[in-house]
């Protein structure tokens, strides 16, 4: 198949269509599949309405189907023909975070959306996002977009428009070149059809964020692990994974550094994630820095990029540091734990 390639500035006005916008909108309309930027990662949109179209990024991405997918769209009267009803504290969360990285889930109104978007759930996860071209091609479209991150499932989560065409190229009717995409980890899905809202997947709006605006959050037990059917995305499977094995290491720098020598020693090349403040403390065959421990947005915005270099290198395995699990933290964390498969080691 060959892919489009479309270039669009990022200040593009939703209320004028230009042509590569209109292009690409077509190709939805027809139950193709687009790859766009969002200010999290790319996202790989199809007709949210349509069987056919939702199953070219289950297809595309190799992605389990009992996954459910995030639902985008670009005003509130779509809202209104997706959802049986907007809880208070959804309300409150849409007020004060969108258009942002807040994904709500909502019960669904039945027989709009395909049933391949919701994996079967009585409830659907639905977003606004705050970049100008995602909301041109949504309104361009008029339809309610499913779109989950724009990669091959298992892969790092693409920033970037050649982290799409690494993985997708051949496989997805065109990609929308935006730019490099901000927050860098995909947004945040609170799921508010109970009595107290809860958070399925940490991202780009903290848990503190939440509940200055709208009161108490509780936050999934079944994050610390991956375990449990998944409601929203995220919630099962190896996810952001480099080719080479990942592991954690909550430690000290020199306990760190001791486990490099020790895998070294035994001829293997050693890649270490590290920061900006700790970098020069370590020798490794392969030092790569996601921002700074000082500014944990830094780490977030980098991090998938840099987990997506380590495949440019020729490491065996690869260490990385961990980080306070406040604000985004948790979300960094949860990232990583995914893409180690949750292999953690303590220092002693």
């Amino acid at each position: 198949m060959k892919m489009n390639y479309w270039i669009v500035e990022n200040d593009v006005d939703t209320n004028k269509s230009c042509p590569q916008i209109v292009e690409a909108s077509q190709f939805l309309k027809d139950n193709e599949v687009v790859a766009f930027p969002t200010e999290t990662v790319y996202g790989l949109g199809a007709n949210a309405k349509s069987d056919e179209a939702v199953d070219k990024i289950f297809a595309a991405k190799g992605r389990p189907s009992d996954n459910p997918l995030i639902v985008h769209i670009s005003n509130s009267e779509q809202l209104n023909e997706l959802v049986e009803e907007i809880p208070e504290a959804a309300q409150i969360m849409m007020e004060h975070f969108w258009p942002g990285p807040l994904t709500i889930i909502f019960k669904k109104k039945e027989g709009v959306l395909s049933e391949k978007v919701t994996a079967g759930l009585d409830s659907v996860g639905i977003r606004m996002p705050d970049h100008p071209v995602a909301l041109a091609l949504i309104e361009a479209a008029n339809l309610p977009i499913a779109a989950p991150s724009a990669n091959v499932s298992g892969r790092p989560s693409p920033t970037t428009a050649h982290h799409v065409t690494q993985d997708l190229d051949g496989r997805i009717s065109g990609v929308i070149n935006g730019g490099e995409t901000g927050v860098g980890v995909e947004s945040t899905v609170v799921d508010c059809t109970s009595e107290i809202p809860v958070i399925l997947r940490p991202g780009g709006v903290t848990k503190e964020q939440l509940e200055e605006a709208a009161g108490p959050v509780l936050v999934d037990p079944s994050l610390a692990k991956g375990e449990g059917a998944p409601k929203s995305p995220g919630m099962k499977y190896t996810h952001y994974a480099p080719d080479a094995p990942l592991i954690l290491l909550d430690g000290k720098r020199e306990w760190i550094q001791s486990l490099v020598e020790e895998k070294r020693q035994a001829g293997m090349k050693v890649g270490i994630l590290t920061t900006e403040e700790n970098a020069r403390f370590y020798q490794a065959d392969k030092i790569l820095v996601s921002g700074s421990r000082l500014d944990l947005s830094t780490v977030a915005h980098s991090l998938y990029d840099v987990l997506r270099s380590f495949n440019e290198s020729d490491v065996d395995i690869i260490f990385s540091e961990t980080f306070p699990q406040e604000g985004v933290g948790m979300a960094i964390m949860n990232r990583l734990q995914k893409a180690a498969g949750y292999n953690l080691i303590k220092e002693k």
